[in-house]
């Protein structure tokens, strides 16, 4: 079965692509490389022994959409995680998360309604939830209000998947990620962001290998035990593995509704220091940092409940914060080499 996979270059994306060719699908890997490299390819290659097919394309482009799916009409599924997603960027740049992640989702929704498999599975995020009124976090929490222009675009494009499924042959699965760190066991792919990581783990990893100077820690006057932010922190691979659970029950038609909906975290919070304190433990490395002023767009706490991922889905995360940083620290290690 052939599945396009957007972004398929990229930190989840590339790990998805791992994982379903694990799972003997055929992978059309589509990304613009505007933060990945094509050298991700050969890194999926020795893991799996097989490379996807590569297509450099931008999805903001509409013909370029339109000749990619004139060409391939026997795709069985589309796994979307093509997107820009630092929530600092965005605050400063709505316009070009408005282009990039809203526009690209149009075109590749108006394409894939004309095709008889329209199954989509829609890279979402946990900031659809802003600051949740009640922890840990359910799907039927409130939406609330965006704090950025990066959660709006997530909403936005829930929004339009929704309506679109309405009166389509659309099927569709929203997987809210909460925050995914690590790498593959391997060492061979891994997040590698471009420029300055606007993602913690990443942070942490190039201040102990002295890229950079020092590890800031935005805030330390929240409302949790040490009144730094608390998030839920996953790894990659569990991540990767839900994209494939998720598109199989598309696939199997066990899905109970047009648009279903799951929280993919591990339904423990972690606090940026509690991280630290973790990395430093199984690395060995002591981390410079310090704490500086809240940054905007910033909530308190996130963590999920993933009782429905669990049960419904058939999916829960197997590996722990320790084993995602000490991933995460080999491929740090790797890249640096």
């Amino acid at each position: 079965m052939k599945i396009v996979v957007t972004g398929g270059l990229g930190f989840i994306g590339s790990h998805t692509v791992v994982e379903l060719q694990n799972e003997g699908f055929e992978v059309i890997a589509i990304d613009n490389l505007s933060n990945s490299s094509e050298s991700v390819l050969d890194g999926i290659f020795n893991i799996t022994g097989k490379k996807p097919i590569f297509e450099k394309m931008d999805l903001r482009d509409k013909t370029s959409v339109q000749n990619f799916f004139k060409k391939h009409q026997d795709v069985a599924g589309v796994i979307h995680f093509a997107a820009s997603k630092a929530v600092g960027e965005s605050v400063e740049d709505p316009l070009l998360y408005y282009e990039n992640n809203i526009n690209a989702l149009v075109y590749v929704l108006q394409e894939l309604k004309e095709l008889p498999n329209a199954n989509f599975i829609f890279s979402s995020s946990c900031t659809v939830y802003g600051q949740a009124e009640k922890m840990p976090i359910t799907e039927d929490a409130s939406i609330q209000i965006a704090m950025s222009p990066y959660g709006n675009t997530k909403q936005i494009g829930e929004e339009i998947i929704t309506d679109t499924a309405k009166v389509t042959n659309i099927n569709s699965i929203l997987l809210r990620y909460f925050n995914p760190i690590g790498a593959h066991s391997s060492a061979e792919i891994g997040e590698l962001p471009l420029g300055v990581p606007q993602n913690l783990v990443p942070f942490i990893t190039q201040t102990a290998f002295g890229l950079r100077e020092k590890l800031s820690v935005f805030g330390s006057d929240y409302p949790t035990p040490d009144g730094t932010a608390v998030r839920d922190y996953i790894h990659v691979v569990d991540l990767a593995k839900a994209h494939v659970i998720a598109l199989q029950r598309l696939i199997n038609k066990q899905n109970l509704a047009k648009v279903e909906t799951f929280n993919l975290g591990t339904g423990t919070g972690s606090s940026v220091l509690e991280v630290i304190h973790a990395f430093e433990k199984v690395s060995g490395q002591k981390l410079n940092y310090q704490i500086v002023g809240r940054r905007e767009g910033d909530i308190t706490s996130a963590y999920a409940n993933t009782d429905k991922a669990n049960t419904v889905l058939g999916w829960k995360s197997q590996l722990s914060l320790e084993e995602a940083l000490e991933s995460a620290w080999k491929w740090e290690k790797k890249i640096r080499s």
